[in-house]
């Protein structure tokens, strides 16, 4: 096994932003074990601070950060610190919000800015510095949703959809350098945001699964973190449907709170 293919089978620094709850916070205590070091990126301190204490608890060495996404250079600085600290192994951009029915105005730019340009913050300090490494691996954070256009939704399917293919293009520029990317595309998954949502979420899993599942396959190296499968494949059929199809259908799919 490779030194990369060792880095990725077992990060022992790994970088999370929105780690305060959900996904994010799941995903740390996955990590967390005895000399695992963790930097935990979020804007909650009673929060961030508890996640931590969980993984401290486990035997990690963990790095708790407050900062917002979106401050482009507070962003740069802190995550080459962390870096100088002890090089990354992985890191994982998973901040993000959801949105509202309306979603308009500066509730758009504001979607945007966490769910795009925060996933942006967090990557492009970090990519000279492990493409000179020739190791590492990105995962970013995008949904099901983007391959779907839901009208109550149109912003934040529209930011999932930046990042996915983002992502998927970083992939295929850096996989020359030994960096990996993988883009991660959650269904419904049992966490603050998706609790708010009015309607049925078919096959919810927990924050727990979820991470576990992201987990295994970033050891694996997968491209595409696509799950559950039913979802996925569903949501991928009706993404290739005919504009005027999805149009008549679209009044039935559900918006986001």
């Amino acid at each position: 096994m490779t030194s990369s293919n060792q880095a990725r089978a077992k990060p022992e620094h790994v970088l999370i932003t929105g780690a305060s709850s959900g996904i994010g916070a799941a995903l740390a205590r996955a990590y967390a074990g005895p000399g695992m070091r963790l930097a935990l990126f979020g804007r909650d301190e009673d929060r961030t601070r508890a996640v931590a204490e969980a993984c401290r608890a486990k035997g990690a060495l963990v790095a708790a950060i407050l900062v917002n996404v979106t401050d482009r250079e507070t962003m740069a600085q802190a995550v080459t610190l962390v870096d100088d600290a002890h090089p990354l192994d992985l890191v994982i951009a998973n901040a993000g919000i959801a949105g509202t029915m309306l979603q308009s105005g500066d509730g758009t730019a504001h979607l945007f800015a966490v769910n795009v340009m925060g996933v942006v913050h967090t990557v492009e300090p970090l990519l000279p510095r492990l493409v000179q490494r020739g190791r590492g691996q990105v995962a970013l954070m995008s949904s099901l949703a983007s391959f779907v256009a839901r009208p109550g939704a149109a912003a934040y399917c529209a930011s999932k959809a930046a990042v996915r293919i983002w992502g998927e293009g970083l992939r295929e520029r850096l996989l020359p350098h030994g960096v990996e990317v993988s883009v991660i595309c959650p269904g419904f998954v049992d966490t603050p945001l998706t609790r708010k949502n009015p309607f049925p979420m078919p096959m919810l899993m927990t924050a727990e699964a979820a991470a576990a599942l992201i987990k295994d396959r970033l050891a694996r190296g997968d491209a595409r973190i696509a799950f559950p499968k039913p979802v996925y494949w569903g949501a991928r059929l009706a993404g290739l449907l005919p504009a005027s199809l999805q149009q008549r259908l679209s009044g039935h799919w559900p918006g986001k709170e």
